[in-house]
């Protein structure tokens, strides 16, 4: 496993009633296709949890990573980052990369660590270069984030009857790598 990235999150704590602020160390590594057989069924959880929170937002639960098996996941070809707090995982990203072109297959946070500047951490410790990105066309929270990172949002796409996604593209990186 190569480590590539090191920050620091304000997570909130409840502590006797009240919210505390407690700065935790996350580490962005990538991981090689043994640790992802080894982490398939955490990854399937964090996948399953963040894609229904999608799933609210659009109005629509007929997302493909909702119903994946870990037999499916393993098959995939798809590179992972992950990030981790306290040795948990608690946000991923897959993609693949070919031709120079990064495709951001998904990009999942658990939903107890959303707004806490996960997916841009993800998303910054990718190399620079042209990348794509989809989502839900009606998921505004992941529209925004990709927007903020430079992403212009190239199409909208009816995939099946009824379910609109939103593709993004990013010519090259805004932010700088952290690896």
């Amino acid at each position: 496993m190569r480590v590539l990235t090191k920050l620091l999150a304000k997570v909130a704590i409840q502590c006797d009633g009240g919210v505390t602020n407690v700065e935790q160390v996350a580490s962005v590594s990538r991981l090689t296709p043994d640790e992802v057989a080894c982490h398939v069924h955490d990854l399937v959880r964090l996948q399953r949890s963040a894609y229904a929170v999608e799933a609210e937002l659009i109005g629509d639960d007929r997302i493909p990573p909702l119903t994946e098996t870990a037999e499916e996941l393993l098959s995939s070809g798809l590179t992972w980052h992950v990030l981790r707090m306290d040795g948990e995982i608690v946000a991923a990203l897959a993609l693949i990369e070919e031709d120079g072109l990064i495709d951001i297959d998904r990009l999942m946070v658990s939903p107890q660590r959303h707004r806490h500047g996960l997916a841009k951490t993800l998303i910054g410790s990718l190399p620079a270069g042209p990348a794509v990105v989809s989502t839900g066309r009606d998921n505004t929270p992941a529209r925004r984030l990709y927007e903020a990172l430079g992403f212009t949002h190239a199409e909208d796409q009816e995939v099946i009857p009824g379910l609109w996604v939103s593709s993004y593209r990013r010519r090259s990186s805004g932010l700088a790598p952290t690896h």
